[in-house]
């Protein structure tokens, strides 16, 4: 949703129902949407999934929206996930900083109540882009696919979040693979077998709008959840 900051419980909710109703199957919260003075969680959450419920039965079609359950201890980060769960909610999203013991946390939560679960990225290019130190993004699929998320926002190759496609599709093929072989232009050194392992689909988000859903499909396939912010506005 945007704008994403500066909504009120009530207005976040129009634009929910607006853009489910105009052909859109899902909506999410950003991942600086949380909890802060102008729009409360719960107060989000309520507004977010009547607009959704009103969407789904003005076009007869699912609808569905992420609701960010990052929160600063996993005793308040259940407590959405819960919320979430009794409003009819099918999936929750949460930040990658909030560590990797509160993501496998959740991660199991959700595995026990039936929800989906949706990473974003946020954090990640504090240690992903350093040219000289840190680690490439490709660490960071595995970890999340073992941690056993559902979505991850994996890049774009076109859009804010660009990068080299080969490279790119190493992203892609690390989530999705159930054998990865070693290729070296997409970055994969070692080849991995991923036995029974559910996979995690990957999500192309960052500055991309419907005009470029020929290269993304090009470039990425049909196997990803595209996602426009700004670009659907």
């Amino acid at each position: 949703v945007k704008p994403k900051l500066g909504l009120s419980g009530k207005n976040y909710g129009r634009v929910v129902y607006e853009g489910l109703k105009g052909g859109l199957d899902f909506l999410k919260d950003d991942e600086n949407i949380n909890s802060q003075p102008f729009m409360r969680w719960r107060e989000r959450f309520l507004f977010g999934m009547e607009g959704v419920n009103r969407a789904s039965a003005a076009t007869g079609e699912v609808k569905g929206h992420y609701f960010n359950v990052t929160a600063g201890t996993m005793e308040d980060v259940y407590e959405r996930a819960e919320f979430g769960k009794a409003l009819g909610s099918v999936i929750i999203m949460i930040d990658l900083v909030m560590g990797y013991t509160a993501i496998q946390s959740i991660a199991k939560w959700s595995r026990a109540n039936s929800m989906i679960l949706h990473l974003h990225r946020a954090g990640n290019s504090t240690y992903a882009r350093q040219k000289t130190h840190g680690m490439n993004f490709r660490v960071i699929c595995k970890w999340m696919r073992m941690a056993g998320v559902d979505h991850i926002h994996a890049g774009t190759v076109v859009g804010k979040l660009e990068g080299d496609p080969l490279m790119v599709k190493g992203f892609y093929n690390t989530l999705l693979s159930t054998q990865s072989e070693i290729n070296l232009p997409q970055g994969l050194f070692f080849a991995q077998d991923w036995a029974a392992l559910n996979k995690c689909l990957p999500v192309a988000s960052g500055g991309i709008h419907c005009g470029q859903m020929h290269q993304l499909i090009h470039y990425l396939g049909d196997d990803v959840v595209l996602q426009f912010g700004g670009g659907t506005i």
